[in-house]
């Protein structure tokens, strides 16, 4: 083979590897393109909005299922600040942030309208107050008036703190049993999640709880009469302090919608309007 030959073989065996190479870098690159395209449709686009939402900790298993279900809906991430009622206006007045407010009762909801923390409100459920007992009420407490015997432990929500604790103080007064009651007050708790945990661990042998915070596994519940009963109604309204009203009136409307009360309904609150308390007025 003459030195020409050579060349022209080794110049096409040089071109060979070139194309070669670049269809591999080409390849790679391509498939590289496709796995990040791939990647990104599949990531689902979720908003970044934010609800800061003030609820009363009795309203906790119902509020988070529908916290779960409004970002179903919408996208929007609900992030709850839980606690008693009183406690909760005085957060809202010191940060003067967030967007909604949804406490145990209308009593709390009135005090922060007063010191124009809210306005208008949509009125959800019922809080229906109950005596609690220890499991096979071995006190036999059958009355709010039992609650003044001698020898009762009784365990009540704070007054200043929960829409439960104002709602006892009333029936007793009603009853003018208050100063004998207050002699057999072992406790008095912050939120109405921990009466429940007094309750769960015989810590007390009476206490005025609500209705779907009962665990029947360890305790009983008496009802009170509707002539002595406090019945709490249940509002939610935004605040005048958000930045983002439309969203957080939509979800005002969302909770206080059928679908948002059917959740109350679900966790032993009953739903409002109820003809059982018809007679009550928000």
């Amino acid at each position: 083979m003459n030195s020409k030959s050579l060349t022209v073989i080794l110049v096409l065996l040089v071109a060979g590897i070139v194309l070669a190479a670049g269809c591999t870098s080409s390849s790679s690159a391509g498939s590289q393109q496709t796995q990040v395209s791939a990647t990104a449709a599949a990531t689902p686009s979720v908003s970044q909005e934010t609800l800061i939402v003030y609820g009363g900790a009795g309203l906790k298993g119902p509020l988070d299922e529908l916290g779960q279900m409004f970002y179903d809906k919408y996208g929007v991430t609900v992030q709850y600040v839980y606690g008693g009622g009183g406690t909760l206006v005085s957060q809202m007045n010191l940060t003067h942030k967030g967007d909604v407010f949804m406490p145990g009762s209308t009593v709390e909801f009135g005090n922060a309208k007063a010191q124009g923390l809210v306005n208008s409100s949509k009125l959800v459920a019922y809080h229906v107050p109950v005596i609690v007992v220890q499991k096979g009420n071995p006190k036999n407490i059958t009355t709010l008036q039992d609650f003044a015997d001698s020898g009762v432990k009784v365990a009540l929500g704070d007054v200043n703190a929960t829409a439960i604790g104002k709602a006892a103080a009333k029936m007793f007064q009603k009853l003018n049993i208050t100063a004998a009651v207050e002699k057999n007050v072992v406790t008095r708790t912050g939120t109405i999640n921990e009466l429940v945990v007094v309750m769960n661990t015989g810590q007390a042998d009476a206490a005025v709880m609500t209705l779907d915070s009962v665990n029947a596994t360890t305790m009983d519940s008496v009802s009170i009469p509707l002539s002595t009963n406090v019945i709490l109604i249940t509002p939610i309204g935004a605040t005048t302090f958000t930045t983002q009203p439309d969203l957080a009136n939509q979800f005002v409307d969302f909770v206080a919608s059928d679908e948002g009360k059917a959740v109350f309904k679900k966790h032993g609150f009953p739903s409002y309007p109820d003809a059982t308390y018809g007679n009550l007025t928000a």
